[in-house]
């Protein structure tokens, strides 16, 4: 999960900012933005106001919105240096362009008094705990039994690690490309989950994002890198027999609760999947499937998740919004039959809503090729998610060893 919220916009986002008067901008700086900045030829300013520590300008933007943007940026660098900020957005009311100027200090992030890698680190060790918890069945009934045998943790090791190497690819697609595009990110802070290890990490955006198709690569960036290996890892414990011959028996409904997993398996095991049999697997496939439904979960167009992201990126901030909404009406009622939906309402609703903070420039769409790479995205988060809904072969109980 990427986060961001830059505080100079309310309507973007809804922190208060106390402002002093050397972080307003002068009649004088807004006359030469007026009379030399801006232009016939990129954007002509038909009105202004006031807003939060800057000047909102509204008229006609010229031409394509990138050149201008990049017109009116070098006009306002040569007057004013790096004083000033500009963004290009879409006014939500009238969904018409708008430029806003505000100076650079009202960008300055907000210090904390304890060290963003303290709090992470903190966050991390709980949630790894989280995950062995997830594996070991007897730790989850009587947690002070860790203490008393340690050799319970090293049974909950192995998926541990698997789940947290999904998720660590995830981020690291995310700092791949972010290091790409020049986006400062700050230190992943790791979601501890009691019912499937983790929710996945909540990665703070440190600067302004300059335009739609950088946020949709960064976004997508994460879990494409994770859906990747989850895939893979899932079809190697499909195909791999358990080293000890029993591995991990489960119900073969355990898979109707994902169109993916349950597609994949029905497809590679044939009769095998059984209505009402236990099936022997390699722990690998739980393992991993515990990384895809995580990927999955944080790829909802909701919020701030990356899924949300891609959406905003996609189809912008309007569209976004509803989807948002209908996204958490949805986890809603999947909350009244899933603790992890429920939790997943919780989570977006206080740390992940939103709004998205502004770009640079956010009129300008995204090429078509990242625009089908963040579809994609969607789309096995939407078939990791739902259900598969079709019955498996009819059977007699029975234990079946791959």
């Amino acid at each position: 999960m990427l986060s961001v919220c830059l505080p100079f916009i309310k309507s973007y986002c809804e922190q208060p900012l106390q402002l002093d008067d050397s972080m307003r901008l002068p009649k004088e700086t807004i006359d030469i933005l007026r009379g030399e900045v801006f232009g016939f030829d990129t954007f002509f300013v038909t009105s202004q106001e006031p807003y939060e520590g800057g000047v909102l300008f509204k008229g006609n933007l010229r031409g394509q919105p990138a050149k201008s943007y990049e017109k009116i940026k070098t006009r306002m660098e040569n007057n004013f240096g790096d004083q000033y900020k500009l963004f290009l957005l879409t006014n939500p009311e009238d969904d018409k362009p708008v430029a806003v100027v505000v100076p650079r200090r009202s960008l300055e992030p907000e210090t904390t008094a304890v060290p963003e890698w303290f709090a992470a680190g903190s966050f991390g060790l709980v949630a790894l705990f989280t995950l062995f918890l997830r594996n070991v069945p007897a730790l989850q009934s009587d947690l002070l039994s860790a203490f008393d045998n340690l050799e319970l943790l090293k049974d909950g090791l192995p998926g541990a690690l698997v789940t947290a190497l999904v998720l660590g690819v995830h981020e690291l697609g995310h700092i791949l490309v972010a290091n790409s595009l020049g986006i400062k990110l700050g230190v992943p802070f790791f979601v501890p989950s009691w019912q499937i290890g983790s929710f996945g990490a909540i990665t703070r955006i440190k600067n302004i994002v300059a335009k739609r198709e950088d946020l949709l690569k960064l976004a997508a960036a994460g879990p494409l890198a994770g859906f990747s290996l989850g895939l893979i890892l899932f079809l190697v414990g499909l195909f791999v027999p358990p080293s000890d011959g029993i591995g991990v028996v489960v119900d073969a409904s355990v898979f109707h609760e994902s169109f993916l997993a349950g597609g994949i398996a029905k497809l590679l095991l044939g009769d095998v999947l059984k209505e009402g049999t236990s099936i022997s697997l390699n722990p690998l496939v739980i393992w991993a499937w515990a990384g895809l439904l995580i990927n999955g979960i944080n790829s909802i167009p909701a919020g701030e998740l990356d899924g949300g992201k891609i959406a905003f990126s996609i189809w912008g901030r309007k569209t976004a919004t509803r989807l948002t909404g209908a996204s958490i009406a949805l986890l809603g009622l999947s909350a009244l039959f899933s603790d992890v939906a429920f939790y997943w309402v919780v989570l977006i609703f206080f740390l992940q809503r939103g709004p998205i903070a502004p770009l640079a420039e956010e009129i300008t769409a995204p090429d078509d090729k990242y625009v089908s790479l963040g579809i994609l995205v969607l789309f096995l988060s939407l078939l990791v998610c739902l259900p598969y809904p079709f019955a498996f072969t009819s059977g007699e109980a029975m234990m079946i060893g791959l």
